[in-house]
Order: C-alpha cells, then structure tokens, then sequence
C-alpha cells in the first residue's frame, strides 16, 4: 500500500504553520507562509504556495480538491472563517472574508476583496481590485454583483462549510486509524 503524507515545506525560511486541528489530505501541497487555523482543510491535489506574502486559513475554512491558492508580492491571502473555496478554484492574492463561498472553478485575482456572507458563482473570474459588498451573489466573466443573497442561500453556505469540517473530521480519523 502505498501511505502519502501531505507535501508541507519549508520556502524562503518560512515553515507552514498548521494547527493540530486542520486537515490536509496526503495530496495536498503547502509551501511557505502558509497558516491553517484550528478545524481548516485543505482537500486532495490543492496547492497553497505562499512564497512573497503570506496565506492565512481561517477556521472551520475548506480549500477543496485541485484549488490553488498562490500569493503576489504586495497581495497576500486572506481567508476568513467557514469559508468554502470550491473545486478547481483559483484564489489569487485576494481577501476572501468570513461566511463566503467560492463555486467551483471560479477564479479571484489580486487585491479583490469578497465581503463577508457572499457567494462568488462557479466559473466566475472576479477581476483584480474588485470589491464585492458583503452578502452578494457575484457571477459572470468578467464578475458582476447581481443581487443580495437569500436567506436560503445563506444558509446553503452555511451548511457546505459545516459539511466539509465533519467530512474533514472523518478523512483524518481514517487516515489516523489506518496509518496513512
């Protein structure tokens, strides 16, 4: 069988600095000055590389399957807590705040900021220095904010963060009780 463990590196002498707590599946790739708060996952083939400026993971934040999350000198990474970061997404020197939910394949350049409680759809490219107002749905290429979020939607993000922290849970106890 054949046991992988998570690529966590050192880069420029800074260590990644991961909480007991956060998960990183055995795919995963973080370099550098890269910090994971308590409860945070960072899923199968995602790579965090924080070589100029740092990339801070909030609690209870899940950066899933084949994201990347790569930094620029003078934009740093910012996620905030429970925030979900969707498949094959890009994040790009960008502040993602607390309660957000990034779809899968979206892409967020540098400097844009998503305000807290907001929803960037799949495929959606969020040009660079955009600012999106807290609570939003924003869609489209290049990214408009097209109206406030429903209470519904709100709780739908709220549930895809709550999920993925369980699912963390159970991916670290199998690899726990398995060795991996």
């Amino acid at each position: 069988m054949n046991r992988q463990r998570a690529l966590i590196t050192v880069f420029g002498g800074k260590k990644p600095d991961v909480e007991d707590a956060a998960f990183v599946s055995p795919t995963a790739a973080v370099i550098g000055d890269v910090t994971l708060h308590p409860g945070s996952s960072v899923w199968y083939g995602a790579v965090l590389r924080a070589e100029f400026e740092p990339i801070v993971v909030g609690a209870g934040s899940n950066v899933q399957d084949n994201c990347t999350l790569h930094v620029d000198i003078g934009f740093p990474i910012s996620i905030g807590e429970r925030v979900s970061i969707g498949h094959n997404a890009v994040v790009h020197g960008a502040t993602i705040e607390d309660d957000c939910l990034i779809g899968m394949g979206a892409t967020v350049l540098n400097g844009a900021v998503i305000g807290a409680g907001s929803l960037v759809a799949a495929q959606a490219l969020v040009p660079q220095g955009m600012r999106v107002p807290p609570g939003s749905l924003v869609a489209g290429v290049p990214a408009k904010v097209k109206r406030p979020l429903t209470e519904e939607e709100r709780e739908g993000v709220t549930l895809n963060g709550t999920h993925y922290t369980e699912l963390a849970r159970a991916h670290r106890a199998a690899q726990e009780e398995y060795g991996a």
